[in-house]
């Protein structure tokens, strides 16, 4: 069986530093750029520096979400200027297909802007039908995680709304399938393929979030390295 590779995410974001650690740890402001999550609630702390417990859902269809829940911690204090958080995460809902993971977010200043970077893995469930999925559902997680993360770059560098930028994403799609659906009604199949293929391949524009202007393989083995705080934290 071939093994299981980590999702990893990259973007750099020109920003302020303490806005994108605003509006990456803030839940009701994760939960509007984020795609893998339709909503995000912290639970009470029992003390202050307590690693923070958490509630997530997704919904997979109109009227049916999956939950689970989390903790996390973050750390402010680096003495290159940097931050990370890390938590860990899992699901008992049957129809989860991850059952438990762990990641962490790195926020690294640069002379470019901020690498706002993410690692994480997560454990599948469904027995053997699980580990047939996974390798799709990772590929869709992935791709989901980098169009957030320009999401979220557009909304601080640009000022676009998260909610805005759906419906640019959207219109984006409708627009290349109804190009593409003419090209195969109307003109001969090689010219179909050849505008097909075209239309896929042209970059959405600038204000619209896309996935591949994220690096997806980490440049260096430091910034796959999970932080050591993710160690200290529990199963939640």
């Amino acid at each position: 069986m071939a093994r299981r590779r980590a999702l990893y995410v990259e973007a750099v974001i020109r920003a302020d530093l303490d806005e994108l650690w605003r509006r990456t740890q803030d839940p009701h402001l994760h939960q509007r750029w984020d795609l893998r999550f339709g909503r995000i609630d912290y639970l009470p702390k029992a003390e202050p520096a307590a690693p923070q417990r958490f509630r997530y859902s997704v919904r997979v269809l109109p009227g049916l979400t999956v939950d689970g829940t989390g903790v996390s911690v973050g750390e402010r204090t680096k003495p290159d200027g940097s931050r990370t958080s890390a938590l860990r995460f899992a699901s008992a809902h049957p129809l989860s297909l991850i059952r438990s993971g762990a990641g962490y977010w790195r926020y690294v200043p640069t002379s470019e802007g901020i690498r706002f970077l993410t690692g994480y893995d997560y454990q599948p469930g469904w027995g053997r039908l699980g580990a047939l999925a996974d390798r799709p559902f990772r590929l869709l997680l992935g791709w989901a995680t980098a169009w957030s993360f320009d999401r979220l770059r557009l909304w601080l560098e640009r000022g676009v709304p998260p909610e805005v930028s759906l419906r640019r994403a959207l219109l984006d799609v409708g627009a290349r399938v109804a190009v593409c659906a003419a090209a195969w009604w109307a003109a001969p199949v090689v010219l179909a393929a050849a505008l097909t293929l075209g239309t896929l391949l042209i970059p959405p524009s600038p204000s619209t979030p896309a996935a591949r202007r994220c690096r997806r393989r980490p440049p260096d083995r430091r910034s796959s390295v999970a932080p050591s705080t993710l160690s200290t934290l529990e199963q939640p």
